[in-house]
């Protein structure tokens, strides 16, 4: 069986979106980099404002990579 796979930009997305990392860090911090509008420090991603901002943010891309019917 041939797996699809995410690419890095879909698998940052569903991490910044669910909170599950399916990628690098690295690139969940530079898309909430550009969902935030600034640079974004490591320990903001453990407070629960932040990620509820960020995960509002990162919801119409997140809902632009579902599956097709």
């Amino acid at each position: 069986m041939d797996e699809e796979r995410l690419t890095r930009r879909q698998a940052a997305i569903v991490g910044a979106y669910t909170g599950i990392s399916a990628g690098p860090f690295e690139d969940i911090q530079l898309l909430g980099d550009e969902l935030m509008e600034r640079s974004t420090w490591t320990h903001e991603y453990g407070a629960s404002a932040f990620v509820d901002e960020l995960k509002e943010r990162a919801k119409p891309l997140f809902l632009g990579i579902a599956a097709e019917k």
